[in-house]
């Protein structure tokens, strides 16, 4: 579990495509530290795997599917990315609850900067669209971020100087895919809803 408060910002240094998947070598000096194989670190809010680490490196293998769910595909040596490591039991929830599981990708749409922050707005899939609303949680590259508007197609988020500065957020263009993560709670609601309104059409189903 992560919170979506990036840790660094990292680089690919390869990426080799194999036949169903591609390795990924990255630079991460801060959480190669302690890191082993096996250990969790999310890139750009996709948890991967550790392979093995060396001089601050660390690769992880990641597969098809990932790749074709995850704007990780378009990655290639050179490209910045936001790395975080797992939560400690105890530790401080600075963002909200991150699985590390993308649940789609959105397309930065267009960028309004302001004198103090930045507005980005970013195209939101179809079937994501009900768990996003105003002022909510959201993970965008595996940064924890407030939703400032929310629509059908599309939300709003805020920068401030330190996301624009720390994360591949300050960077993106108008065009680029973002990995994003709907908050966790919103689904699990939904689906206990879901079943609850089933379990009171079978024992009423005349109702």
């Amino acid at each position: 579990m992560f919170t979506g408060i990036v840790e660094e910002l990292g680089e690919v240094v390869a990426v080799e495509n194999l036949e169903d998947s591609s390795r990924f070598r990255l630079r991460g000096p801060l959480v190669t530290q302690g890191a082993k194989h096996g250990d969790s670190i999310a890139v750009n809010g996709v948890c991967l795997t550790v392979v093995e680490t060396a001089d601050g490196e660390f690769t992880a293998d990641v597969m098809a599917e990932t790749l074709n769910r995850s704007s990780l595909g378009a990655l290639a040596a050179g490209s910045r990315v936001n790395l975080e490591r797992p939560m400690e039991l105890g530790g401080r929830l600075g963002g909200h609850l991150v699985q590390g599981h993308v649940d789609g990708t959105g397309t930065i749409a267009e960028r309004t900067p302001a004198e103090h922050w930045e507005i980005v707005k970013i195209s939101l899939p179809a079937h994501l669209a009900r768990y996003v609303v105003d002022k909510g949680s959201i993970t965008v590259d595996g940064i924890s971020l407030t939703v400032v508007e929310a629509t059908d197609s599309y939300f709003t988020v805020s920068l401030i100087p330190t996301t624009l500065d720390l994360t591949t957020l300050g960077t993106k263009q108008v065009g680029d895919p973002v990995n994003l993560e709907v908050d966790v709670v919103a689904k699990y609601v939904e689906r206990m809803l879901g079943d609850r309104a089933q379990d009171r059409e079978k024992k009423d189903p005349d109702e």
